[in-house]
């Protein structure tokens, strides 16, 4: 079964809709390991800071069902979807990797090219992974962590049991 990564934000209540989305992604497909949850700032408009983290399963499921099943717990944290793109939410679940999977497709891009642009997505995975290579880039993700510009997207790490 290939190991699959799935990014968690939140900044509208993250310490409960952060607890609740996990709650779910956990009934929904076993045991998950989680990396360090990390604050910061909200990334294309003015808001809350978020919470964000990485979390990693094993799951036989295509990734459009899979994706499809991450909407469906994001529904049920209350995620509205008539906001615009960039704006605060309740619970951001999304797909970044399956396997060494590339995918281009409508509504699926695997690997999620937010794992080289964000630093809440990137730094979770070299915390999870840090030897695992990006596919396509042959880089290990501790490797483009120690290569990122942390300066312009800092981080800070938070404590929050889930």
């Amino acid at each position: 079964m290939p190991e699959v990564f799935v990014s968690v934000g939140s900044n509208t209540e993250p310490r409960r809709f952060l607890a609740e989305g996990v709650a779910l992604m956990r009934e929904r497909f076993g045991a998950i390991d989680l990396s360090p949850v990390y604050k910061n700032s909200s990334v294309g408009f003015d808001g809350e800071d978020f919470y964000n983290l990485v979390a990693v399963f094993e799951n036989d499921q295509t990734p459009q069902t899979l994706a499809g099943d991450l909407r469906l717990i994001e529904d049920q944290c209350q995620r509205d979807r008539s906001l615009p793109r960039h704006a605060p939410r309740t619970l951001d679940l999304d797909l970044l990797l399956y396997g060494d999977a590339v995918i281009s497709e409508k509504g699926l891009e695997i690997p999620r090219p937010e794992i080289l642009q964000r630093s809440y997505v990137l730094k979770p995975l070299a915390d999870l992974r840090p030897t695992m290579l990006h596919p396509g880039r042959e880089q290990s993700y501790g490797d483009l962590w120690k290569h990122f510009d942390t300066g312009r997207h800092p981080l800070q790490r938070v404590s929050l049991p889930l």
